[in-house]
């Protein structure tokens, strides 16, 4: 297996992996990733990014890597803040979610409206499995590790592109106490972005 990190706070996870981990500028790992899969097309190529990173510095990528249908896995945190650049907002952050520059909520028609990143992906034919999942309580853990295990077998069976999308929390950057998090994200950012298989094409 072979990960491709973006740039944000997950980063930092890429050092508890017992896997081979490259670096991929802001926004663009699913093209580092195309490539590592065309030269090693046996091994399990994924990328983690941020919803900062993939969906307001490299949309494009994705989308173009799931419309070729590309054999690999990416993987989207999304908590909708941009948390290692200071906490302000995203292409995914909901409407009335709070960040540093939108502290009296987000206001569609003034910030724009949250770009629903699954639901654009399962459109494209590339795509082979799309799933949206959280891990905010035991029950949504264990739901995310089957939806990632399922995108790993697609990519390993030659099937197409796979994608999920994980729910996430970040309590400093909602402005709310840590205890708080997994009911806000039920709330406020699931209630937008709605978990579920989005799209197999094995079903």
């Amino acid at each position: 297996a072979i990960g491709v990190f973006g740039i944000g706070c997950y980063t930092a996870f890429s050092n508890n992996l017992d896997c081979e981990v490259a670096q991929a500028l802001h926004g663009r790992a699913p093209s580092v990733a195309t490539g590592i899969k065309r030269v090693h097309p046996n091994a399990v190529v994924f990328t983690i990014q941020g919803d900062g990173d993939m969906a307001n510095e490299g949309l494009q990528e994705v989308l173009h890597t799931a419309a070729r249908g590309e054999r690999v896995t990416c993987v989207m945190l999304n908590n909708g803040v941009f948390g290692e650049t200071g906490g302000h907002i995203t292409a995914t952050t909901v409407i009335g979610q709070r960040t540093k520059n939108t502290l009296d909520g987000r206001d569609g028609r003034k910030d724009g409206y949250p770009i629903r990143v699954s639901d654009l992906i399962a459109q494209l034919d590339g795509a082979s499995f799309v799933a949206r999942c959280t891990v905010n309580t035991a029950g949504n853990v264990a739901n995310a590790r089957r939806m990632i295990q399922r995108a790993f077998q697609h990519q390993i069976d030659d099937i197409g592109f796979s994608f999920v999308e994980i729910l996430t929390m970040c309590p400093t950057g909602w402005f709310i106490d840590t205890a708080e998090a997994p009911g806000y994200l039920t709330e406020h950012l699931a209630a937008t972005h709605q978990l579920g298989v989005v799209k197999d094409t094995r079903a």
